[in-house]
């Protein structure tokens, strides 16, 4: 309807400047939006106004014009205003909705679907969490974010490759092997002062359990470097393995996993160093060496190698982020912490000294999860061992509410988990109050098939005339929202918004269940409410798989 109105207003410009009416065919973009306050139409356009200065005359007197010009061909139009400084308001008759449920009907899972993206190819690199420990729910946040993203964009037509990084190489992972190989230490009888610094969650003493079995005393024999650099392979591999598991029971899978250590193996960190070198990108200073970010927008320059020799962490990111673009990738979206913020100019840095566009690259900070049980917040640490991981948060609630939730605002905002709230199956709870919708309906079809001998087929002319209800064009016109909706969360890298759209589509179906019959003693009428609903339903369905979520036909 957007598109109908903007042809209509238009057509109206160019009538009035053919006319003499208008003194410019300048005319600028037309805007169509739709009016937060109901009673001032079901569209609205400022043209008049923006256009009045080229025009040279008040913005009332262009929009009297445009209305003195409006075609209504197709019909849909119930009346038009000029409202305050020279808004033109439209109203639209009920019967204007009913074509987008042909639409609904007849592209069902691709409704929403576009070609915005044009197949450019994109990479989404997300969780990317230290094989260190088990996932917790801020990475689970992340995850959901990242997959939905991934999701959405390639609805809009990008061609979408998701990626993990496994952080494999460096302090962190020595830590790790460290960590276990005192616990293994242990174990063996041996009396160890436990390092400050070392993980201590009881999932290190499993790995240790695992390492005992699998080489009984012959680390004993070993050098410590040598039981450490056992230890250490072995549990961020078995760390690894848990993550996989741990994500697919969420619902989400990776088309690579991509290693940092064989960015040193593979010799892409030290020449991705000599380049820029050469191309004076990196000095030496004071023994180390620096990339000067500072020439490309960062606030100050960034050690590379330090003065003993070893990479920094972003000497191999600056290498990783290269390879990206060497692989083929237009876009790169990266999915971090909110605690990384400071590390997107730097990174920003390295994608421009590469020769290429920095707006290339985006970055989804994704904030903190507050998670609550009774009330009271749970203490999440990794390396002092308290915390409540993804897992089990999965095991409690279930992915499709853990997902839901977690796409219930905008990952910049803080977001309160309550664990108790995720398992009630009331309208309380967001992913149960929409899932309802689903199962409501296919009850409903169910019914109007054993009970009625009615099923929809197709469209029933004389049956859709019949929705002319408010309730009913509301629904019709929230159908019709979807598609803007979708593209809007792609070109924004927003999946809440497909989250917001299904709780507001949800609550306009329980309000027309709640007033109207949709089963009634007239056939043609309850054929045309058939047909809506399953259009409401199928919409439903497409929105929660952007979102990973499940749309159960019974509940």
């Amino acid at each position: 309807m957007k598109k109908t109105v903007k042809n209509m207003v238009l057509s109206a410009l160019e009538k009035g400047f053919k006319d003499g009416d208008l003194l410019s065919n300048d005319f600028p973009d037309i805007l169509v939006e739709e009016p937060k306050v109901e009673s001032q139409g079901d569209l609205s356009v400022n043209t008049a106004m923006v256009m009045a200065k080229s025009q040279k005359m008040p913005p009332r007197k262009i929009a009297d014009i445009i209305l003195k010009n409006i075609d209504d061909a197709q019909g849909v139009l119930e009346r038009t205003e000029v409202a305050g400084p020279g808004f033109i308001n439209f109203y639209l008759k009920p019967t204007a909705y009913h074509p987008v449920l042909d639409e609904v009907h007849e592209k069902g899972d691709s409704y929403g679907m576009s070609d915005m993206g044009k197949g450019i190819k994109t990479q989404v690199e997300f969780v990317s969490a230290n094989p260190t420990g088990p996932l917790h729910v801020g990475h689970g946040r992340g995850a959901a974010v990242g997959d939905s993203v991934a999701r959405v964009l390639k609805f809009c037509g990008y061609d979408v490759q998701k990626e993990y990084y496994i952080n494999d190489s460096g302090r962190q992972i020595n830590t790790l092997g460290r960590s276990v190989y005192m616990r293994y230490l242990e174990k063996q009888g041996k009396t160890v002062e436990f390092p400050e610094d070392c993980y201590k969650g009881d999932y290190i003493f499993d790995l240790a359990g695992d390492i005992e079995d699998r080489h009984g005393d012959t680390l004993l024999s070993m050098t410590e470097d040598q039981g450490i650099a056992i230890c250490a392979r072995y549990a961020a591999d078995s760390i690894l393995a848990d993550i996989d598991q741990d994500l697919r029971n969420f619902g989400v899978t990776f088309d690579r996993w991509f290693s940092e250590q064989s960015l040193y193996d593979d010799g892409k960190v030290q020449s991705t160093i000599e380049e820029l070198k050469q191309e004076k990108t990196i000095y030496e200073k004071d023994g180390a060496f620096w990339f000067n970010t500072t020439a490309y927008g960062d606030e100050k320059d960034r050690v590379v190698v330090r003065s003993n020799g070893q990479t920094t962490y972003f000497a191999s990111d600056i290498a990783y982020h290269r390879n990206k673009f060497e692989r083929g990738f237009n876009r790169v979206i990266d999915v971090w912490g909110a605690d990384h913020h400071g590390y997107i100019p730097r990174m920003k840095a390295c994608i421009s000294a590469s020769g290429r566009d920095a707006d290339a690259f985006n970055v989804i900070l994704v904030q903190l999860v507050a998670l609550l049980r009774d009330g009271k917040p749970v203490a999440m640490t990794t390396r002092g061992g308290i915390y409540e991981t993804l897992k089990d948060v999965v095991d409690e609630v279930g992915s499709d509410a853990a997902r839901f939730i977690f796409l219930s605002r905008h990952y910049e905002s803080h977001l309160d988990f309550d664990l108790e709230l995720a398992k009630k199956k009331s309208n309380d709870n967001p992913v149960y109050y929409v899932q309802y919708v689903h199962a409501r309906i296919s009850s409903i079809l169910k019914k109007a098939e054993d009970e009625h001998g009615l099923t929809v087929v197709s469209k029933n002319e004389e049956a859709v005339a019949l929705l002319c209800e408010p309730e009913e064009t509301a629904l019709m016109k929230a159908l019709a929202r979807y598609p803007e909706v979708i593209e809007t969360a792609g070109k924004n890298l927003e999946p809440h918004r497909v989250t917001y759209f299904l709780m507001n589509l949800a609550s306009l179906f329980h309000s027309y269940y709640n007033k109207h019959k949709v089963l009634t003693d007239d056939t043609v009428l309850t054929s045309g409410r058939l047909y809506l609903i399953l259009a409401v339903q199928k919409v439903i369905k497409n929105g929660l798989n952007l979102l990973g979520v499940s749309a159960p036909e019974r509940m």
